[in-house]
């Protein structure tokens, strides 16, 4: 990939990938995401605000390391596989179907579904340097395109993103208020489903932050979760004035606030 032309460089610690995400798809422009973190670096290749690719240097993201995990195939296997890889210099598709172990089409989901781990690991990562290239890159022949609209890209990866501590902060206060800034529209084209469709609903202008999380349809760290995917999608918005109990403006600074796990609860 050469003579990239660097749009926009950053990091995760300030700027989330669903925020870099969004702000990307806002223009449409085709190009690749490179995420590099402890030496690891991960690549994610786009079109017409969808994924079409992502590739990754860590070994455990790789096709073989994924069938293992998921239990396609034994840690016989698995090292069987391997050392004819290496002797043989043949890709593990190939060899998965020469060997009887999953026919063609297996092969083809099972690399497809590789490939989205990829992406969807990305979310777990609360810091990492970010560079966007801009430009149609090839990724390479041969390799199997996928294709996942970003939108629903940026809801599902924070729904499976394991840290909803970090995200209520990105938020705000547990006293922030948000209001409704969605249109019909956008909804029908993220395919909410009615639980989904029930936490938005929540979002009125009066409720806070605090009420929405723990009378929303899911724990209160995947309401949190959910809401903030919300707020990078633009469906809900802040509502520009606060004011505590005492009727005083807010103080300086966010306010902490703690996920329990013992039944899914805010405390401050």
């Amino acid at each position: 990939m050469s003579a990239r032309s660097f749009q926009y460089r950053g990091d995760l610690a300030e700027a989330g990938l669903a925020e870099i995400l969004y702000s990307i798809d806002r223009f449409q422009v085709p190009g690749v995401i490179q995420a590099e973190r402890g030496g690891v670096v991960k690549e994610v290749h786009l079109r017409e605000g969808r994924i079409v690719h992502a590739s990754s240097s860590d070994q455990s993201d790789s096709l073989g390391d994924f069938l293992l995990r998921e239990g396609r195939i034994s840690q016989e296997q698995y090292d069987r596989l391997m050392r004819m890889r290496t002797e043989r210099d043949i890709r593990l598709g190939g060899l998965l179907v020469e060997q009887g172990l999953l026919d063609p089409r297996a092969v083809n989901a099972a690399i497809r579904q590789q490939v989205e781990a990829i992406v969807w690991s990305l979310f777990y990562w609360d810091d990492g340097a970010v560079t966007f290239s801009i430009g149609d890159f090839p990724h390479g022949g041969g390799r199997l395109k996928i294709d996942l609209p970003m939108r629903h890209v940026i809801l599902q990866g924070i729904r499976r993103a394991p840290n909803a501590k970090t995200l209520v902060t990105r938020l705000g206060r547990k006293e922030t208020v948000f209001e409704p800034s969605w249109d019909v529209e956008s909804l029908i084209d993220l395919a909410l489903d009615a639980d989904e469709h029930a936490l938005l609903g929540l979002v009125d202008g009066g409720r806070t932050l605090y009420e929405v999380c723990t009378e929303g349809p899911f724990s209160a760290a995947d309401n949190a979760k959910v809401l903030y995917a919300y707020q990078v999608l633009r469906l809900i918005r802040k509502v520009t004035v606060e004011e505590n109990t005492a009727g005083e403006p807010p103080r300086d600074g966010p306010v902490k606030v703690r996920l329990r796990t013992a039944g899914d609860r805010f405390s401050s």
